[in-house]
C-alpha cells in the first residue's frame, strides 16, 4: 500500500492501487479484456461453455465480478457457484448439490441417481419460467478431469432444443494446459465444446492503464511519473521463459511495482516517479 507519508507527498486523497475497484467504471478495459467479458456473457446467456486462463493477477477474478454484476442486474442469468476450497476434490455430487441450493430451497437427494433427476427438474421448471443459469468456476485449474468430464453431462441437460446451464471456467494458465486434447484426449467431449479465451498483458496498454487508475482518483499519472518510468517497468516485468520474452505486465505485478515505486520517491523527496528509481528497485 501507499504509506500516509507517501499520499500526502503526492497530494493523494485515495491509493489507486488498494481497494481501486468499487463499481464497473473503476475496471480498466482494452479491446482484449472486453472480449473475454463478451465470451462469459455468451456462455451464461447462450448456455455454452467458455474458459478463462491468466496468470495470477491478470484480472480474472475481476472478469468475473463484472459477469456476475451484469447478470444481476439484468435479472434473466442465475449464477451457480461452487464454494468448495479445494477444487480438486469436486465431485459430480458436489456440483448437483451445489446447483440444487443454488436454485431451490429443497434438500438434496440421497442417491446420485436421485441428485441427477432432481438437479435437471429444477433447471427445466427454471427455464421454462425464462429463468436461465450458469455454472461459474474459479480456480478450475485445479478440477480433476474426472470432474472435467462431468462438466460434459451437466451442459448437456436440456428440455428439448434449449440448454439448461451455461458453464463458465476460470483458472490459471494451467487450466488452458488441461484443455489441451493430445495432453487429455479422456476429456475430449469438453475440450472439444469448450471456447478458451486468453488474458493477455497490458504491455501496450500500461500508460493508458496507469492514467486511468489515477484519473479514478483525481490525479494526472503524467505530473507524477517521468515517461521514462514507464519503459523501465516494461523492462522490470518482463522475464525469459525457455527462451522466449515473456511479460508480466498484469494488473496485480503492476499496481505492487508503481506502489513501491511510489513510496520510495516520496522517501527520496522526488516530485515524480523517475525510470532511475523503477530501474533500481
Amino acid at each position: 500500500m501507499l504509506t500516509q507519508e507517501t499520499l500526502k507527498h503526492f497530494h493523494l486523497f485515495r491509493d489507486p492501487f488498494s481497494d481501486d475497484v468499487r463499481s464497473p467504471e473503476d475496471v480498466y478495459m482494452t479491446q482484449e479484456y472486453r472480449y473475454v467479458l463478451g465470451s462469459m456473457r455468451q456462455a451464461a446467456q447462450a448456455q455454452g461453455i467458455v474458459a478463462v486462463v491468466a496468470d495470477s493477477g491478470a484480472g480474472k477474478t475481476t472478469m468475473r465480478r463484472l459477469l456476475m454484476d451484469e447478470l444481476r442486474r439484468d435479472g434473466k442469468v442465475s449464477v451457480i457457484m461452487p464454494t468448495i476450497i479445494d477444487k480438486s476434490r469436486v465431485t459430480a455430487a458436489g456440483l448437483c448439490e451445489a446447483i440444487i441450493a443454488d436454485v431451490s430451497d429443497e434438500t438434496p437427494k440421497r442417491s446420485m441417481e436421485a441428485k441427477a433427476r432432481q438437479v435437471e427438474r429444477l433447471l427445466r421448471d427454471a427455464s421454462r419460467s425464462g429463468q436461465k443459469h450458469v455454472m461459474v468456476i474459479e480456480e478450475a485449474h485445479d478440477l480433476t478431469i474426472p470432474t472435467l468430464r462431468y462438466l460434459k453431462r451437466f451442459w448437456e441437460l436440456e428440455d428439448g432444443f434449449t440448454k439448461l446451464l451455461g458453464i463458465v471456467l476460470i483458472g490459471q494458465t494451467e487450466l488452458g494446459l488441461k484443455l489441451q486434447e493430445h495432453r487429455n484426449s479422456q476429456a475430449r467431449e469438453l475440450i472439444r465444446r469448450c471456447i478458451t479465451v486468453d488474458l493477455r498483458s497490458l504491455d501496450a496498454d500500461l500508460e493508458s492503464y496507469l492514467k486511468h487508475k489515477f484519473k479514478r482518483v483525481g490525479a494526472d499519472v503524467n505530473a507524477l511519473m517521468e515517461p521514462g518510468a514507464f519503459d523501465e517497468i516494461r523492462l522490470r516485468l518482463r522475464r525469459k521463459d525457455n527462451g522466449q520474452v515473456v511479460s508480466d505486465l498484469y494488473p496485480l505485478a503492476i499496481n505492487n511495482l508503481v506502489t513501491k515505486a511510489f513510496n520510495v520517491a516520496a522517501g527520496f523527496g522526488d516530485d515524480r516517479v523517475s525510470g532511475e528509481i523503477i530501474k533500481h528497485l
